[in-house]
């Protein structure tokens, strides 16, 4: 049994006594993110505990007033476990307040937001009597005292389907006809030879006259309505000529043939006003079509609404960053602005943007880091060959997420519950990635070889569906980590801390981007992945084993006849002997050693192994 309020007081009361050079305030130099090892936290997820043991989450207060999904509190509680875990920056998805129409799961979907400058109840501590805004600014302040940076995610491209936003500028929403003899709406159908078409122009780059949906689609969206009221917890409208409408919910919108469920409570918000293009699909809300991405059809008081949120954020909460939800899908002027105006008093504000290309296009943009492929490709080991040697021959201009897993992808120990491959899986990637140039990434619950999806977007089975039903998941309903139990594994805190003293020891080497800076040395067995970094007369090699169900045995060839190499994770030694080293791995199991310097300047058989 634990007293909650002296638990708290003394986490509170180390904080306190703490002083750091975040103390008095942000303190920021621009650029900051390249020093960054980011803890990605779901507060109401992550910080959630099963207090009174019944072996659920319950949504209400406790008797003493404590909740048990998670709250700003309990995360305030997490910051010093988060800093002894080797993180610098905590990471939150959105906190914002979650509509209530057609709400997934219990607790709603943290992207359906009602309003953008308002925080989820849910997130606040009964107990203590404080407003939720104090909370907020108690934990921000509390993360600078330890030296931390706080990056919040915001969600800009949608909203809930009752969004307070919707009332007062029903022109910023997408309209449905309140038709009851309509098909079920959903997403646009294309035929074969429309989707080939669609896939072969957006490949171009080329967006004039990007095939539309059919006619039949498209009538089925109606012009803004003149009213909206409320009637049985949903809005309506009502348009000009009298008809009836509601706001049309969203899908995911590409590829056009995604078969992700759809968003229920998510609506799409209206980033352009075109009387051609009133409909939701990839050409309007995504891949813009060029006749529709013009500056005369800005929803000008839209962006104007949208790029003042971050400003109110910084002055309110004293935040260091942002996280753009679907950057990739806002208009590239929008993007702009939104930069342009938080860095107006904040130089040093940091920016990542959910997009997949670690370009220079990207840093010209302004954006310190992106998300990156690396969730999307780790299911086969020559998909990350193929990444590697992709970000080989381009270069690295920003950091991306250096991670095997987000709250939209499946667990990097998902289908291995409870198996040791799987935490060695999972040190395997996060190893890997500490060695790139990139930012090294700790989604929350991968430190417990958690397994568990948060949400089922990207790279699920027909399978996964059907056992994990999208109103269970903890994006949308109540959930807790197995904190107590570790998963049946031992936990890969210590190890994490291990690797990324390594890399604070290799930092220049692993920043570097430059290309040509990521090579892959040949080893025998190709389901060993082998990556050498090289730089300043020094060399570091990563090598490990990508099958989950066998042992393997591999070769790496030197010009040393005999070399002895210290394995930097484990302490072991390896032996080089008669140019050869041999390495066996179990199932998942990886390694990092440094060539010594006398032999970083030899030839290693680089033959690229693809």
């Amino acid at each position: 049994m634990v007293d909650p309020a002296k638990y708290y007081a003394d986490i509170i009361g180390d904080i306190l006594s703490t002083a750091s050079e975040l103390s008095n305030g942000p303190g920021n130099a621009p650029g900051w993110t390249s020093e960054a090892v980011v803890y990605n936290l779901f507060v109401r997820l992550g910080a959630a505990f099963d207090h009174d043991v019944d072996g659920s989450i319950g949504t209400e207060p406790l008797a003493g007033g404590f909740r048990e999904t998670g709250t700003l509190l309990k995360a305030i509680a997490m910051l010093p476990y988060i800093k002894r875990l080797g993180a610098n920056t905590v990471y939150l998805l959105p906190l914002t307040t979650i509509g209530t129409h057609n709400r997934k799961g219990q607790l709603g979907s943290p992207y359906a937001v009602k309003n953008p400058c308002m925080l989820d109840p849910m997130l606040g501590e009964p107990a203590l009597g404080l407003p939720l805004e104090t909370q907020l600014q108690a934990f921000v302040e509390a993360a600078h005292r330890l030296g931390m940076r706080v990056v919040l995610e915001f969600v800009f491209r949608t909203a809930s389907v009752d969004s307070d936003w919707a009332v007062e500028h029903p022109d910023w929403f997408y309209w449905l006809r309140d038709d009851p003899d309509a098909r079920p709406y959903g997403p646009p159908g294309f035929n074969q030879d429309t989707l080939a078409e669609i896939y072969e122009k957006v490949d171009k780059h080329d967006f004039r006259d990007l095939p539309a949906p059919d006619g039949a689609y498209q009538r089925r969206f109606t012009e803004a309505p003149v009213l909206v009221t409320m009637a049985d917890g949903a809005l309506m409208g009502t348009t000009g000529e009298g008809e009836r409408c509601h706001v049309a919910s969203a899908f995911s919108d590409w590829p056009p043939d995604d078969r992700q469920p759809p968003w229920t409570d998510v609506a799409y918000l209206r980033m352009h006003q075109h009387p051609g293009f009133n409909y939701i699909a990839y050409n309007t809300i995504r891949m813009y079509d060029v006749e529709l991405d013009r500056p005369e059809t800005r929803n000008e008081s839209l962006w104007n609404e949208i790029s003042g949120i971050i400003p109110w954020y910084q002055e309110r909460y004293g935040i260091d960053g942002a996280m753009i939800d679907m950057g990739h899908a806002l208009p590239p002027a929008l993007k702009a602005a939104i930069v342009l105006k938080a860095r107006e008093s904040r130089p040093d504000f940091t920016f990542w943007d959910e997009n997949f290309d670690p370009s220079p296009k990207m840093k010209e943009e302004g954006f310190d880091a992106v998300f990156g492929s690396l969730p999307f490709v780790i299911q086969d080991v020559q998909y990350i060959k193929g990444l590697l040697n992709f970000l080989n021959k381009n270069g690295v201009a920003i950091p991306f997420f250096a991670t095997g897993e987000n709250h939209n992808t499946p667990r990097v120990c998902h289908g291995l519950a409870g198996q040791e491959a799987g935490r060695r899986r999972a040190l395997f990637l996060f190893t890997l990635g500490a060695i790139l140039p990139a930012m090294p990434f700790i989604h929350s619950g991968m430190e417990l070889c958690e397994w568990h999806p948060v949400n089922l977007g990207l790279n699920f089975t027909d399978e996964d569906r059907q056992r994990f039903p999208a109103e269970t998941l903890p994006l949308f309903s109540p959930g807790a980590y197995d904190w107590a139990g570790g998963n049946g594994l031992e936990p890969l805190c210590a190890d994490i801390r291990k690797v990324l003293g390594i890399r604070a020891g290799y930092l220049d080497l692993v920043r570097c981007g430059d290309q040509g800076s990521i090579a892959q040395p040949y080893i025998s067995d190709p389901a060993i992945l082998c990556v050498m970094r090289k730089s300043g007369g020094k060399s570091l090699i990563f090598a490990g084993n990508s099958n989950l169900h066998d042992r393997v045995t591999g070769t790496m060839e030197f010009e040393a006849a005999t070399m002895e190499l210290e394995e930097l994770i484990g302490g072991r030694k390896l032996q080089v002997t008669e140019h050869r080293l041999t390495l066996e791995f179990e199932p998942g199991q990886c390694i990092l050693f440094e060539l010594p310097r006398q032999a970083a300047g030899e030839r290693i058989d680089d033959q690229p192994n693809i």
